[in-house]
């Protein structure tokens, strides 16, 4: 693993555990070069994803873009981050478990919101508002007129 510091890649494990629910194994490194100390994660990938932008458009699946978009949706929100990990973790299950390895944008923005309905409610709207790109106020009370009267439609 290359030093994100100095760019040595001779650097040294120092300890390696599980993360709390076994998805992942957390390395601390030590490089010798600069001395300088990091964290990395080692993952299961089950098979290379590509993600069909709705302009046709390919791009490799990322699984750090999809963290951070479900982050951005949860800014300050009382969600906790062990909360937050496990439904990304269980995102990308099913995304690779899906048996395509081309998988279209929208279809991955139909998870993430099914993910964010149940874990909180206006991180489900927030991530709505981007992802059905609304563009004025009455937009957001339809969505969310919808979500009250139980009419779940992804128009």
């Amino acid at each position: 693993m290359r030093c994100p510091f100095c760019g040595n890649e001779d650097t040294q494990v120092k300890d390696s555990r599980p993360t709390e629910d076994n998805s992942a194994i957390r390395r601390r490194r030590y490089c010798p070069a600069c001395g300088a100390r990091f964290t990395t994660f080692e993952r299961v990938q089950l098979r290379e994803l590509t993600v069909i932008k709705k302009t046709g458009r390919r791009v490799p699946f990322d699984r750090d873009k999809l963290e951070r978009s479900v982050n951005i949706a949860l800014r300050k929100r009382p969600v906790e981050p062990e909360r937050i990990e496990r439904m990304v973790n269980g995102l990308v299950r099913r995304l690779e478990s899906m048996g395509e390895s081309d998988i279209p944008a929208e279809t991955i923005g139909k998870l993430v919101m099914e993910g964010l309905e149940s874990l909180d409610q206006v991180a489900y709207v927030r991530f709505a508002s981007v992802y059905r790109n609304f563009r004025e106020a009455s937009d957001f009370e339809t969505f969310v007129g919808e979500m009250t009267s139980g009419d779940g439609s992804d128009n």
